[in-house]
This record gives C-alpha cells, structure tokens and sequence, in this order.
C-alpha cells in the first residue's frame, strides 16, 4: 500500500524530531546571561555573581575572560563561556605559542573550578567592515584555540565564534536563508567545517525587536513578542508554519547553513532580550515589552519535551540572554543601554526566573507601554544634565565639524550667536547634526552629553536652561 504525501511527510517530521532530541540530550535547556562591563557604575563581580543565581541562571556569558569574575565564579554551578577579543584574533591566527599562552593565561588558572564549557573568538567580527581585513583570520584562530586547549588537556571545552543576522543576505522567506556572498566561502564554510568536526555549535545573536522596529506597520507586535496567538506565517517553499518572530530568524541560518552542506549543525542562542527603554524615536522599547518576551522566551525554552523550531521541531536550544545591567557607557541609540534585567543598583527592572518556574501570578504588574506605536512629535538633541564641561566643548568642536555648515548660525556675529554660552551653542550643535545626519546613523548621545527632548530649545532658552541648571557653565 502506497504511503501518502501528508503521511510521509509526518513520519519524516517525528524521525527528525527524535533524532534532534537525541542529539540534544549531552545539552541542557538551562538559560543563561550575558554579563556586560560597560558602564560605570556596575556591581562588583561577587555582587554581580549574586544577582545571576538570583536570576536561577544556569549559565553565564563574559566578553572577556575577566580574572576577578573568573575568580567570583570559582565553586559555583554556572558554565561559563569567555571570549578572545576581536584585536587578539590576527595575532592568534598566525601563532600557536601566542594562542597558547592566550589559554595558559585565561583558562588553565580557572579551569576546571570555574566551569569554562565555551571559548569564542571574538563577537560578531563578520559584521564590522572596518575589520575586514581580519575576516580570513578567524577560522584559523579558531583552529588554534581548540589546539591549546588540547595541549593542556582540557576536553570539555567547545570553541566557536558569535554571529549576528547580519551574516545573511537573504533572510525571508526562511527557506531562502543564504550567507553573504563576501563570507560564504572565506569564512563561512570553513566555519561550518570546523563547527561540524568538533561536534560544536553556532552562536547566533538574534533580536527580533530590530525587524519588527523597523518593520512595524507589516509585522505585528504581538507576533514578535509570542504573543501571537492564531497569528502564523506559512513558508511558501518549505510549507513550514511559523508563530513567531524568532522561530523565522533561526530557521533562516539553519537553511542558509543546509545549502553550504550542513544541515545538523546545533544552534546556540548567544544573545537574545528586548530593550527595556530607550530614545524618544524607537519604537516599542520598553518595560512591558522587554519582561513580555524575555517571559515568554524562558518558558519556551525551557518547555519539556523541547520545542525547538519548525525545521528543528524538539532541538534543545541553549540560550543567553542579553543582558545582565543596564550599561550606561554603550554608545549609539538609547536601546543599547537598556538591555539589562537589573539596574545597576542591583534592583531588577523587572521581575524574571530564567527556570520559567516563577508563574505569572507571582509577578507584579507591568507598566503600560507608551511608545508602541511611532512618536510622531518634534524632537531636538540638547545637552545632558550635569554634562562635563571640558568633554562638552570637545564634543561642539566635533559637530560643528561635521555635515554641512552646523554651527554657522552660532558663529560670532551670527544671529544665534548671543547670548553667548557653551550649553545654548552645544545644543544647537548637537541638534543641527543630528538633524542633517540622523537618516545616515548619527545619534543624539555623544558619549552621554547629550539627549533627546521634545521640548523646543527655543522655550528652554528664554527660561536659561534653568530647567536642567546649566548656569554654572
């Protein structure tokens, strides 16, 4: 008897699913966080050690193989995973005796105390094109990471790299996910080989808030935050059913990775989460969101039997969260300061169990959301409160130096010249660029001098900024 379409299409959907659950079971589901260090005002590492058992984290990324957090970590049950810096990875590449030592000096003293389970050699190097030169480097640094740390008989250690969806060309629908054609071949491949040799995974940063973001008016918030309900996307090519953002995000590298030739590779999470807050203009980035899908995210991932994703239905997939604090020394838009679970005065942002234990029930309410939907009102770039004065003067030098004639109407003997003051003609500065080079990625920060207001300068002008308390500049 001849067996149908729809039913071998089943059974081959249960093979595939047993065969995933099996080669997950050496892997837990235990969620981790990504511990960042910019900021200024963050926690010591035994404070900060606290915090992530608080969170019942069962894992812990650094970016950089910290000794003091190294050291916090030492007897505890967290696995940690530590980073070569993207500046080492070249020297590396070329020198076995360097990457030995870079193993000597960062794993051997820790190891195995503190549970070093992952090196990854460097953090999205593929994305940044001012390192390009540096692109054919890394697979080899890779080699010789994973060879040091045979020369010290450490075996329990997977050694990758970190991505980002960058690293696509082509993204949607997710069957048609496809490599950059600059990396596919360079590093890409070569990747994959190794990753495949070593039985290892391939760390992904994906973070649906920036396509539902800039998307807003084609994919639904709720779709992005599993909140969907009855919403799907049906792949036109696979027939797979999607009802969320991310399931479509990591289904795209795996079919990107199935048309370079490796189709069993296991993904790892490396940063995921959803700002908490962030500037007047980004849409959605807020509390209620943020505590929404990081819920949500740990529930799924931690479900028993595994969920996976609709080309991997019941895979494990190891998970860090991005991130463990609020860091206030992040450059670029205000988001990439608002990722955290605790403010750096240790309280959370909002409450979270990384088990999925907590119920709901125990959880108090969340804010409402008041940015879902675009600002639609003026915006201006003015000067911080409490912004240094020597680094403010700096930072008007650097404005009126860029795009086309900033500063001319705070000129002397200009029309906005007077009354005279460093705060009036920084914000002036600060807005005139922001305004002229906002479309080609400028932002309103520099370096924490200044903010976004939607109150017009002008007003605050005839007030004498006294509104921020700027006359002792």
């Amino acid at each position: 008897m001849e067996v149908g379409a729809a039913s071998r299409a089943g059974i081959f959907t249960s093979i595939f699913s047993l065969l995933f659950f099996l080669s997950s079971a050496e892997i837990s589901a235990k969620v981790g966080v990504n511990y960042g260090l910019l900021g200024d005002n963050l926690p010591s590492a035994s404070r900060s050690v606290r915090l992530i058992k608080r969170l019942k984290a069962g894992r812990v990324k650094l970016y950089d193989p910290n000794p003091e957090i190294l050291r916090a970590l030492k007897g505890t049950k967290l696995q940690v995973s530590i980073m070569v810096p993207n500046q080492q990875i070249s020297n590396i590449s070329k020198s076995q005796n360097v990457s030995d030592q870079w193993v000597k000096n960062n794993v051997v003293p820790y190891y195995p105390e503190t549970m070093i389970r992952y090196v990854l050699v460097g953090n999205e190097v593929l994305s940044l094109y001012d390192q390009k030169q540096s692109w054919p480097d890394l697979v080899p640094a890779i080699r010789r990471i994973k060879g040091s740390l045979r020369k010290f008989h450490i075996h329990k250690v997977k050694v990758g790299t970190t991505l980002a969806m960058d690293v696509l060309e082509s993204s949607f629908p997710p069957s048609n996910g496809t490599f950059r054609s600059d990396i596919s071949g360079l590093v890409v491949k070569p990747l994959l080989q190794f990753l495949n040799r070593t039985k290892s995974f391939f760390f992904l940063d994906v973070y649906p808030y920036f396509p539902w973001s800039s998307q807003p008016q084609y994919i639904k918030l709720d779709y992005a935050l599993f909140e969907g309900g009855n919403l799907t996307y049906a792949d036109p090519s696979s027939g797979l059913t999607y009802t969320n953002l991310l399931d479509q995000m990591l289904d795209s590298v795996i079919f990107a990775m199935k048309r370079l030739g490796f189709p069993d590779i296991r993904l790892w999470i490396a940063e995921t989460g959803w700002p908490n807050g962030g500037d007047i203009d980004q849409i959605g980035a807020n509390i209620h969101n943020a505590a929404t899908y990081n819920r949500n995210l740990v529930k799924r991932l931690n479900a028993k039997p595994p969920v996976g994703t609709p080309a991997r239905p019941g895979s494990v997939l190891p998970t860090f969260i991005f991130s463990l604090y609020n860091e206030n020394q992040k450059g670029g838009p205000g988001t990439e300061r608002h990722w955290g679970l605790y403010y750096p005065n240790e309280s959370s942002v909002y409450p979270i169990d990384l088990t999925g234990e907590s119920p709901e029930s125990e959880y108090p309410p969340l804010p409402a959301p008041e940015n879902n939907a675009p600002y639609k009102g003026k915006i201006w770039c003015v000067v911080a409160e409490r912004a240094n004065k020597t680094e403010l003067e700096s930072a008007l030098a650097y404005a009126c130096g860029q795009g086309n004639r900033t500063c001319d109407p705070v000129q002397p003997g200009r029309k906005c010249y007077k009354p005279v003051s460093l705060v009036r003609h920084a914000s002036f500065a600060f807005s005139s660029y922001w305004a002229q080079l906002r479309s080609s990625g400028a932002t309103c920060f520099f370096n924490g001098l200044a903010v976004q207001t939607t109150k017009d300068p002008i007003v605050m002008d005839r007030a004498s900024f006294q509104v921020f308390n700027y006359n002792s500049l």
